[in-house]
């Protein structure tokens, strides 16, 4: 921890139970934390595969709810030839809710091709105006407001946006009364779909009820599910939440600390980011319910650190050798030359290394809940999340070995990709994605057009890590057929999921022109930056 005599790096506001740490807590390499545990394994599990999240298990791609069939989950199970996996399935226009940034990329494409500038810079505008009213209305007023209530719980209970509390006490009833009790409004120029992470929740969960018809919480969902069985109704259950008790803080470029009523849904919207005590009280609850759900084997993730996403573009050249940050960091959109601090949304390096040492700090209370289930005899393990896209971090470490943690080479260095995604070029990495008009894209490419969430290859990574702790765990996977057993380690079809992934295999060339539309738009204007900040 820093002492006083390095104040300096500490920002001002940062809250006593912050322990300010110069460099990243290190990875834990081993799943089971060293503490062996020995458990009867008697019967199959009706249901093999349950998850308990937020936008990276529910699937969220480019700004929107779309592929859930490639989410992590889904590539699980397919990787486990199980085809019973039930999900939510998003099927509305223009590729899901709220908004998908690669289909409205290919609608700008098709009609002003690889460059947006001043010259068609109006008729973009009203063609995305004209884009975002179907979307509006499909899901407000048209077939997407219709949810439907009668079937079973799905396999995958992650939603978008949610945090410790929402997995704890929201449930499809809460959501339906607020979008009832709030009739949209039909904005000429502000065509946002209201309430969209209410309606993407009903998907989720509306059939998450019990045999009185009362509406579950995921967590309930997933007991219910556990009950269905015996002794477990799930082989394995993962839990991977906590993310978004951070990530507003870069979302909105506002530090705001966790205070009062943190625990109430109805208030605690103006907090961007959980205070270590808070974030242990919450995710303790959690334990005590995860505790309850008849799994065999449960993996629990740590949460990443959300300053290294390329959403959250570091400004200015780092300021020392060694460090890991940058003077500010802003929208994507915005250069070096054009940055002002005075004029555009940003945090500072210290608010972004006591965000960092927060999570570090989360990371701490879920590595301990981990280990003390495993030492009462339960089958739990840890995906170190964190440390896995930290060894991808292509700006922070890769590109920057000074700025690498003495852990570095302990923990394997550099993330290795599989041989399949080590052919593509331009060489995939965290950065954010960027096109040439004629070549397409030329970085980035494990990260979505949102900077924030993975690309479907991106999503195979974690996929592959999770499969990975499930075949330490002693669990079957299975060819197509779900009879033959797969002998050896179980490796992602990389060839399937390239294919699949339209932005690695498919890039629109227009990307470039579109942020750099955007971006031109806010150097003078500051219009999307105020806009951000309003919609959060």
């Amino acid at each position: 921890m820093l002492n006083a005599s390095n104040s300096k790096f500490q920002d001002p506001k940062t809250p006593p139970d912050v322990e300010i740490h110069f460099e990243a807590r290190k990875p834990i390499t081993d799943p089971t934390l060293g503490i062996p545990v020995n458990i009867s394994k008697i019967g199959t599990p009706q249901h093999r595969l349950v998850t308990i999240g937020d936008s990276l298990t529910h699937g969220f791609q480019s700004g929107a709810i779309f592929n859930t069939h490639l989410s992590y989950p889904a590539i699980i199970a397919k990787e486990m030839g199980w085809k019973e996996l039930r999900y939510p399935v998003y099927l509305g226009p223009q590729g899901g809710l709220p908004l998908n940034l690669e289909y409205l990329a290919c609608h700008l494409h098709s009609k002003f091709g690889d460059k947006i500038n001043w010259l068609n810079g109006l008729a973009a505008i009203l063609s995305i105006r004209q884009y975002l009213d179907t979307l509006e209305e499909y899901w407000e007023r048209g077939q997407g407001s219709v949810y439907n209530h009668v079937g079973k719980i799905n396999h995958n209970l992650a939603v978008y946006g949610w945090d410790l509390r929402n997995i704890l006490s929201r449930n499809a009833d809460i959501c339906l009364d607020v979008i009832t009790k709030n009739s949209p409004k039909n904005d000429f120029w502000r065509q946002i779909i209201e309430h969209h992470n209410e309606r993407a929740a009903l998907v989720v969960l509306n059939t998450a009820r019990d045999s009185n018809g009362k509406a579950l919480t995921p967590v309930q969902a997933a007991a219910a599910l556990g009950n269905e069985g015996d002794p477990e109704g799930i082989e394995t259950l993962i839990v991977m939440i906590g993310a978004n008790n951070a990530l507003g803080s870069i979302l909105t470029f506002n530090v705001s600390w966790s205070d009062h009523n943190y625990d109430d849904m109805s208030v605690n919207d103006k907090y961007t980011v959980w205070r270590p005590t808070h974030f242990k009280a919450e995710f303790d609850l959690l334990v005590q319910e995860i505790k309850q759900i008849r799994a065999r084997h449960v993996i629990v993730a740590t949460v990443p650190h959300i300053t290294i996403v390329p959403f959250a573009r570091g400004v200015g050249g780092k300021a020392r050798s060694q460090s890991r940050y940058f003077p500010y960091y802003t929208l994507p959109w915005i250069q070096d030359k054009d940055f002002n601090p005075n004029k555009h949304p940003h945090i500072t390096e210290n608010e972004a290394r006591a965000i960092d040492c927060a999570v570090d700090q989360y990371n701490s209370t879920i590595v301990e809940a981990v280990r003390q289930a495993r030492l009462e005899g339960r089958d739990w393990y840890l995906l170190e999340l964190c440390g896995l896209l930290d060894r991808l971090a292509s700006r922070r470490y890769i590109e920057d070995p000074s700025a690498r943690p003495n852990w570095w080479d302990e923990v394997g260095g550099e993330y290795q990709l599989a041989p399949e995604l080590k052919a593509i070029s331009p060489a995939l990495t965290s950065s954010l994605l960027r096109t040439e008009p004629g070549k397409g894209r030329t970085q980035g490419g494990l990260f979505s057009l949102d900077g924030i969430h993975p690309t479907t290859v991106g999503y195979g990574i974690m996929a592959q890590e999770i499969i990975k702790i499930m075949q330490l765990a002693g669990v079957k996977f299975y060819e197509e057929d779900g009879q033959t057993i797969r002998e050896g380690k179980v490796r992602v079809n990389w060839q399937h999921l390239v294919a699949q992934d339209s932005l690695i295999s498919q890039t629109p060339c227009n990307i470039d022109s579109m942020w750099a539309f955007v971006g031109d738009i806010d150097k003078y204007f500051n219009l999307f930056s105020r806009m951000l900040k309003r919609n959060y």
